[in-house]
């Protein structure tokens, strides 16, 4: 199958996934094996939230892990060489035309015969005093991001379940030392990170059942800003309902992750109540012609290895869709 260009000259495909994580790239190694002309959007870096995590433990076929840059680059790579191309750009609206579907971008329209969501998930935000005003100049979502910037620092990392008791171990390569902020009175962390963690307590303290209030330090100036660095936070003990400060040279957040799909608010394509995209059995949306896969999907266990074979699993489904609807 080749591209086709409409009477209105807009660039039409035969599928467009949205997203370059591992459920698209996974996906278009098989559409694109099968001459399937293929695109795929993607408006941060390739590869996903795989991409920026460290290590990866529980990957199958890599016994001793694997990095998830590497890992990322493989799919990448592996995608291309079967032909699928990837756009840098966003998706802002997918418009149902019946046969076809024209997806907004931020590189003007697109058709599609068939459209795979995979835009996986982002960081949550605390939703605090000094977030956001800190944002990138103390306060961090990735440590692979931004660790190596703390070496020989002192940090606070809030969270407790697998990201934040992982990261927080990543991070002690670099930090003198790590205050890790558990909301509430138990982890909701694996037990093999727990016992992980038990092995760093020379290096991060834990202080359960403490809230994490506000972020405080010296703002940037000038304009366009500049300077600006964290020096404590704030919270509260909740069991004493006493303040309590905590004093850092940075602070990364690790409380949960929150689904890209701003851009479908709207449409007829169905969400659930937290914002995850609803699929039948078929991994098909509402709008016909349009599939979801991966951490964006309504149900989906927020596994790469599952992100995956629900690629996989989307390829053949939107071949046979496009079988029947040539």
């Amino acid at each position: 199958m080749v591209k086709q260009m409409t009477k209105d000259t807009t660039p039409t495909h035969d599928v467009i996934m949205i997203g370059a994580g591992p459920a698209s790239l996974s996906a278009a190694i098989y559409t694109t094996r099968e001459d399937v002309d293929t695109l795929i959007f993607e408006k941060g870096a390739i590869g996903g939230l795989a991409a920026i995590t460290d290590w990866i433990d529980n990957y199958p076929g890599f016994a001793k892990g694997v990095a998830g840059l590497e890992l990322a680059d493989s799919l990448w790579q592996q995608a291309e060489r079967f032909g699928a191309k990837i756009e840098l750009g966003e998706v802002t609206e997918i418009i149902n035309e019946g046969k076809f579907k024209r997806l907004k971008t931020t590189s003007g329209d697109y058709l599609a015969k068939a459209v795979l969501i995979a835009t996986g998930s982002d960081y949550k935000k605390l939703g605090i005093p000094g977030e956001k005003e800190y944002y990138g100049r103390g306060v961090h979502y990735c440590a692979t991001c931004d660790g190596a910037f703390y070496r020989d620092k002192h940090l606070v990392v809030v969270g407790g379940g697998n990201s934040a008791v992982q990261e927080a171990i990543f991070l002690t390569r670099f930090t003198k030392g790590i205050d890790l902020l558990v909301r509430g009175d138990k982890f909701r962390a694996s037990e093999v990170l727990q016992h992980e963690l038990a092995k760093n307590k020379d290096k991060i303290t834990v202080h359960m059942n403490t809230t994490t209030d506000e972020i405080s330090g010296v703002l940037p100036t000038g304009k366009p800003p500049t300077g600006g660095k964290v020096t404590k936070v704030i919270g509260t003990n909740k069991l004493t309902g006493k303040k309590v400060e905590f004093p850092t040279d940075g602070v990364f957040i690790f409380v949960g992750l929150s689904p890209n799909t701003e851009f479908v608010k709207g449409s007829d394509i169905e969400l659930d109540k937290v914002g995850l995209i609803k699929t039948g059995q078929l991994l098909e949306t509402s709008m016909p012609g349009v599939f979801a896969a991966g951490d964006v999907r309504s149900g989906a266990t927020m596994q790469i290895a599952s992100a995956t074979g629900e690629g996989a699993t989307a390829a053949l489904i939107i071949r046979k869709y496009l079988e029947g609807h040539a």
